[in-house]
Parts: C-alpha cells; structure tokens; sequence
C-alpha cells in the first residue's frame, strides 16, 4: 500500500494547493489512500461541510483533525454521518464522532496529545484499548497524532513502534526532518508541516500575529496570502504485514 498523508491543510491556500497538486500525486505514485488533516480549512480554523466536500473532491479519501473540529460547529452532525471525517479517539465518551475508520483496506486512527493542548484521556492507553478491541483489524494502520510537545510525539511513536504501520505528527505546522523508520517497522515524524500560505506565521497573516505578540491583545487572526507549501508524507506499507517499508517527506511550493 502506498498512503500520502498531508499535513494541516489551513484555509482557502491550502485547500487550492491541495486541489492543484493532489489529482497529479495519485496517478504519478499510484496512491492506494489519502489522509489530510483539515481541521484549520476554514478559514484557518476548523471545518464547515463545504470545505470537507472540497478535500474528498479533490482525492482525499479520510480527513483527520485536532483540536479545532469544533471551531465550526456546524460541522458536529456531520462527524456521525458516512462522511470519512475523523476526531481525535481520546475524547471522552458521547463526544460526537468517531476516532478511527477502515478506508480502502487501511485502519485510520486520529489521537492527540495532552502536553500544553488540554486534558484528554490518555492516548497510549486509549490506543492500547483499541488495538485490543479490534480482533480483525487490518494490519495497515496509520496514526496521525496531533499533538503540541516533541517529546510526547517522539514516546508514543516509540511506543506504538511495532503495533502500527505508521505514526505521523501534525498540530505544530512546522515539518520536522526526522522522517524515519523506527527499529520495529513503524513509519515515524514529528510533524508533516503545513499546507498553506508561505508568508505567515504558521499560516495566519504574519502582522497580525505579530501585533498580537507586542500588544498582548487577543484578535481574530486571518489566513496568510501568497505562494503556498503542500507538505506531506509518503509511507510504502506491506499489506500483509502492516510493517512500513519506505517513508518519504513531498514539499513542493504552488504559485
């Protein structure tokens, strides 16, 4: 199985730099699956009906999130629909959604991290329950760990190592360069990156993120502008196996 995950796709810039160069990354690789994390689409911060619509259109087969899937709560009957949108697994029961799904022959997981993001159930004992739930799981499975602190990211990659094909970081927007294939035969990063706006801060729009720096004053911050990043990983899985056998980092920049 080849899988392309891409990293936090942030509003209307990263949704276009998805749509322009997603339809060509399937037929030049031959993806079997594609996993986006959209929870920062609209608008830079969750996810509406609509720009979920617009990532399946453009060749994403499941869409993971974090800890903003509820910044448009518009978009809450939906994660109890047949639409392949995930929230992190961790919440705590009667959360609408749901954490996991099979998709094209692939168990996808989305968990997060509790290190300066909040207090969630513990994601190596909830991911422990589930892969002993599971009695007919796929050996595929990919986990996209959203999560703040480097350190979590690097434990549970470390502790998963083995149980799962891969384990790829989002949340921080920055990719880090520690693509690699752990000892156990889990494909491992920190972090994917972002897709979206080059000119910003972790693409809102850099001035305004700077004002709010220098005055302490909370604001609305709005989308960068500008060329664009499409960050994303590549992970080559046996099927029969479920060990990762090539992990590879794509960053290309649209115009």
């Amino acid at each position: 199985m080849l899988a392309l995950v891409i990293g936090d796709i942030i509003g209307k810039p990263g949704r276009v730099a998805t749509q322009k160069l997603l339809p060509g990354l399937r037929e030049q690789y031959g993806l079997d699956l594609v996993i986006a994390n959209g929870e920062n689409v609209a608008g830079g911060i969750g996810l509406t009906l609509v720009t979920a619509e617009e990532l399946l259109e453009a060749g994403v087969d499941v869409i993971t999130s974090g800890n903003h899937i509820w910044a448009n709560r518009e978009i809450i009957p939906y994660l109890d629909s047949n639409l392949p949108i995930l929230r992190p697994l961790n919440y705590p029961p009667g959360v609408p959604g749901r954490g996991y799904i099979v998709s094209k022959g692939a168990l996808v997981v989305n968990l997060m991290g509790r290190t300066f993001i909040g207090q969630f159930e513990c994601p190596f004992r909830t991911m422990d329950r589930l892969l002993g739930e599971l009695k007919d799981k796929s050996p595929v499975i990919i986990v996209d760990f959203h999560a703040e602190a480097t350190s979590e990211k690097v434990a549970i990659g470390r502790y998963l190592d083995g149980r799962v094909s891969a384990v790829l970081g989002t949340h921080t927007h920055v990719g880090t360069i520690d693509a690699q294939l752990l000892p156990r035969g889990t494909a491992y990063v920190t972090d994917i990156g972002m897709t979206g706006p080059t000119d910003s801060v972790i693409g809102d729009d850099a001035e305004a993120v700077i004002q709010r720096f220098l005055t302490a004053i909370p604001s609305r911050l709005s989308v960068g502008k500008g060329k664009s990043v499409f960050n994303a990983i590549l992970v080559e899985i046996d099927d029969d196996t479920g060990k990762a056998l090539s992990i590879e980092r794509i960053c290309q920049e649209v115009g």
